[in-house]
């Protein structure tokens, strides 16, 4: 294997400046996640009032101690809730996670109850959808903690009903591939959120805090006129001893929690255990990861620096050094498991996108999965780089990734600019996992290019029509291009927007993609059985 040499020096004034600005960005990010985390333990003594365990509680019991626990898009909606960022909470009611449970690999998914009890909020839709999503995707058993109030009637938007029906659909998508979905339903579970309960296949219910019906009672009065207690109408008691849609009585939610864990265990899920591989650290410390990326894309960063501190030993081996050699690919190691890595240390040439490309296309044929560390303001423009192909070559680059047959990991460093975004298997084309870095930046362009590419427009327009061209308006117009896109590219913005999985901060990465790569094995490893629709065959 070839050792990376750092030359990063920790002490220098450049690198002590992009770590203050990282920091900065972390403690941003801290106070985002904290104000949640904080509105929902402001329920506490409501809770407790009524004998209950806040939501993250209940996420934190359910969970095996001391095994990592990657929680997802904890920025959903922020900032779309309220036009105030600083009184914005951020998650979408909802806490999801990868996490462990009774020694199985589980996706969680828990309505965060403490916080407008539990209705959806905005984005909390798309959340749920992408967490179900993953857990397809990688044949994860499915856990839901569910307590809402529902949709926010006041606040009703019909394309929220339409595309909320995807919920049901891949529950029922779950029993199908053979994967276990089991629901406690600690609260309440109405209307099209009672099928939550109703599409699982082990449910768990509290006694007199469970409500699960159609038609609650208000809107059970305005429709038929009957009139019927919570209780009577969906309580626990009733749906576990008449109905029988619970299957499970629990006394409050720590026995439902225990309940949960203990059907998990009782279900052979464990896949074919993994033979211990040697597994060297990186010989530079993540800490160093916070000094590396400059706050300001345009300044240039070597990405070996990075790779050099996540992969096992620094060890890497380099593809095509020589060629293209803006764009970096090689192949090392992660917690002892092959890697391919793809990043950028400039603009995507046509040489670079044919390397990419066969680089791709190699991991493909040996089974090898492909990790994408972005950092590219696009692919290179210009007569030269068009002649060279660069449509083209840029094209088969972006077929390699739309057809790649192993998992792919994306991590967005630093920018990821214009068609560059594409050809680095951006959230568009559907990596299995997609994080972000806090100083990382997404955008068609960047603010200054967009402006000055309008402001050649007008003034050629201007020529056409025999105008002078007004300069003070052609400037405001230009700061409002950069004010518009400036505000769109941070992670913050884009993370809200589940344009990907969440915001980690660097010093983790390592870890996390450890524990993605396994997720990954796991799922290839594993063929479950299909429990609905089989067909009998002679």
């Amino acid at each position: 294997m070839a050792r990376i040499d750092s030359a990063i020096s920790p002490t220098s004034e450049g690198f002590q400046t992009n770590r203050a600005g990282m920091l900065a960005l972390l403690a941003e990010l801290e106070q985002i996640e904290g104000r949640t985390r904080a509105a929902s333990e402001r329920a506490r003594e409501r809770f407790e009032t009524r004998h209950q365990l806040l939501p993250r509680d209940r996420v934190a019991l359910l969970l095996d101690p001391g095994r990592p626990f990657i929680e997802l898009s904890k920025l959903a909606g922020f900032g779309l809730d309220h036009p105030d960022p600083a009184k914005s909470v951020a998650g979408g009611g909802v806490i999801a996670g990868i996490g462990y449970v009774a020694g199985i690999r589980c996706m969680i998914s828990a309505s965060d109850s403490g916080i407008a009890a539990g209705a959806l909020q905005p984005m909390g839709l798309e959340k749920q959808l992408r967490v179900q999503e993953i857990a397809l995707e990688n044949k994860l058993p499915f856990i839901q903690l569910v307590e809402s109030a529902g949709a926010n009637l006041m606040a009703y938007r019909v394309e929220d009903f339409i595309h909320g029906g995807s919920i049901f659909r891949n529950l029922a998508r779950f029993s199908a591939a053979g994967l276990p979905v089991l629901t406690v339903t600690h609260g309440s579970s109405t209307a099209g959120g009672a099928y939550q309960t109703g599409l699982s296949d082990y449910i768990i219910m509290v006694r007199g805090r469970t409500r699960a019906f159609l038609a609650g009672p208000p809107l059970l009065k305005a429709a038929t006129g009957e009139i019927a207690t919570e209780e009577d109408l969906g309580g626990a008691e009733m749906h576990t001893g008449i109905s029988g849609l619970g299957d499970y009585l629990a006394e409050d939610d720590r026995e439902a929690i225990g309940l949960a864990r203990a059907i998990l265990s009782n279900i052979d899920w464990h896949g074919p255990a993994e033979a211990p591989r040697d597994v060297v650290p990186p010989a530079y410390a993540a800490e160093d990861l916070l000094g590396i990326m400059p706050m300001d894309h345009r300044q240039p960063v070597d990405m070996r620096e990075v790779i050099a501190r996540i992969v096992d030993g620094s060890d890497f081996v380099e593809f095509g050094e020589r060629y293209g050699s803006a764009t970096v690919c090689g192949t090392a190691r992660i917690g002892g498991w092959p890697i391919g890595i793809l990043t950028n240390n400039g603009p995507i040439d046509p040489n670079g996108a044919a390397k990419a490309t066969h680089f791709i296309q190699s991991c493909c044929q040996a089974g090898t999965p492909l990790l994408y560390l972005n950092n590219t303001t696009g692919f290179m423009v210009g007569r030269s780089y068009e002649e060279a192909g660069i449509i083209k070559h840029g094209s088969k680059m972006i077929q390699a990734v739309t057809n790649a047959t192993v998992p792919q990991f994306t991590i967005y460093c630093g920018a990821s600019f214009g068609a560059g975004n594409y050809g680095m298997c951006g959230r568009g084309f559907h990596p299995r996992f997609c994080f972000s870095w806090p100083n990382a930046r997404t955008a068609v362009m960047g603010g200054e290019q967009a402006a000055g590419t309008m402001a050649v427009v007008q003034e050629a327009r201007a020529a056409r029509m025999g105008e002078e061209i007004d300069q003070a308006r052609l400037e405001a117009m230009k700061a409002k291009i950069v004010e518009t896109f400036n505000s769109q590219m941070g992670a913050t913005y884009t993370s809200a927007r589940l344009l990907d999985d969440g915001v980690i901060d660097p010093r983790d990465t390592r870890e996390l993609l450890i524990e993605l790569m396994a997720v990954a094995r796991d799922e290839a490893a594993r063929q479950p059985n299909a429990i609905q629709f089989a067909v009998a065959r002679p």
